[in-house]
């Protein structure tokens, strides 16, 4: 298979080029026998979009967003450019010549163009806030002032993949009841406006004494085909209002307190923010990052404003002497006693940042899991419900022509 390919030279020059290679792998053991790092590659032959969906494609990519992945990929290439002897300056001009992503690529040559100009790695990054977060930002600087960078990026590349994955095992779980749930309603819908009118007309003719039940299923698909533009107008006046209330912050407290109460995505979502906020806490500490500023950072990496609070409370309680794990004690709701004795441990052992990571693998584990059994749960939990529906539906249509039957 043809690879097109860019890669470094030992005079820490960028180059390009054509190789014969099996895989991806493949290609990056040749081109080390050549003495050439791999920096990106793409299958040879692959044709630029043109014409009208060149330029979609391109008023597209202005407002895309810089993803995780990219990120992540970002700080692994750059720790292995620079493990490898290369320069700042001469790792973020590969970088940038690599990046598919013009924002990102934008993003990169401002960067590059403080760094040259004298500026600290961190400083640079520091415009972009918006894109690369607090924490990419602290764990850097971090890593310039103890020079130890590399292993800093790698570290942030391990988070960051942790982090994808976890997030991506979650919204996985929740896509397939979406889905289900998303069904349901369109099928509901459709049965209110198509099946209902008819079968109205049918009992209509017959003159038959309808029940309750019928006749609420009746009144709802009249207000439906009668009021439709008003159920639509509702609809979307409560997804905004809704929208509008996420955004202040009693809003997000109340959701997110009625979210953890829940019986099924209640515990995952604790075990989601337990597990974030130990891998981020452990990286930050690992780093040299100060353990209050260190939490004031996890604070906002925080999906969960209840474990946000928490989580800045702890730092405030830190700067007045007290200890970590009897603070997080004050939050059994939020901390199990699992949480409390591993960072207790730690710090009375002084290995707070090991026994954090260990919280992490263990509960990134326990989400696993819950992610991977979610399915089997919910599923005869929606089957009920679809099933009660449907009998429900089932009474109201047959019970008056059952009915009608027995008057003949």
């Amino acid at each position: 298979m043809l690879y097109t390919y860019s890669a470094i030279n030992p005079a820490g020059q960028t180059v390009t080029g054509e190789f014969e290679a099996e895989n991806e792998y493949d290609l990056g053991m040749r081109l080390k026998k050549e003495e050439l790092l791999l920096l990106g590659s793409a299958r040879a032959g692959r044709r630029e979009t043109t014409s009208w969906l060149g330029f979609f494609g391109d008023v597209f990519q202005k407002f895309s967003r810089v993803s995780l992945v990219e990120k992540m990929t970002f700080a692994r290439n750059l720790a292995v450019m620079i493990g490898a002897g290369l320069s700042m300056t001469k790792s973020l001009e590969a970088l940038r010549d690599q990046t598919e992503n013009k924002m990102f690529k934008r993003i990169i040559a401002k960067i590059l163009d403080g760094v040259t100009q004298g500026k600290n790695f961190a400083d640079g990054l520091r415009e972009f806030e918006d894109v690369f977060g607090v924490l990419f930002i602290n764990m850097i600087a971090s890593g310039e002032s103890s020079g130890k960078l590399e292993s800093v990026l790698k570290l942030l590349a391990r988070q960051m993949k942790r982090d994808h994955d976890i997030r991506s095992k979650v919204r996985g779980a929740m896509i397939y009841p979406a889905i289900i749930v998303s069904f349901l309603v369109i099928v509901g819908v459709m049965m209110m406006v198509y099946v209902v009118p008819t079968l109205t007309a049918t009992f209509t003719e017959l003159g038959i004494a309808l029940p309750l039940l019928t006749r609420i299923i009746i009144g709802i698909s009249n207000f439906l085909l009668g009021f439709w533009w008003l159920v639509m107008l509702a609809f979307l006046v409560l997804i905004f209002g809704l929208y509008r209330a996420l955004k202040t912050a009693a809003g997000k407290k109340l959701f997110d307190r009625i979210v953890l109460k829940l019986p099924i995505f209640g515990p995952l979502i604790q075990k989601f923010n337990s597990a974030r906020m130990s891998r981020t806490l452990a990286s930050l500490i690992a780093s040299g990052v100060e353990i209050t500023k260190a939490l004031h950072i996890t604070s906002s990496v925080l999906g969960n404003s209840l474990f946000r609070e928490a989580i800045g409370n702890a730092a405030e309680g830190i700067q007045k002497g007290k200890q970590l794990n009897i603070i997080l004690k004050e939050y059994p709701k939020l901390f199990p006693p699992l949480v409390v004795q591993m960072v207790g441990v730690g710090e009375e052992t002084g290995t707070i940042s090991r026994m954090l990571l260990r919280l992490a693998i263990f509960y990134e584990g326990e989400v696993s899991d819950t992610t991977k059994n979610l399915s089997s749960v919910i599923e005869p939990i929606l089957m009920i419900v679809i099933g009660g529906v449907v009998g429900l539906f089932a009474v109201a249509i047959m019970q008056p022509i059952y009915s009608g039957l027995g008057g003949l």
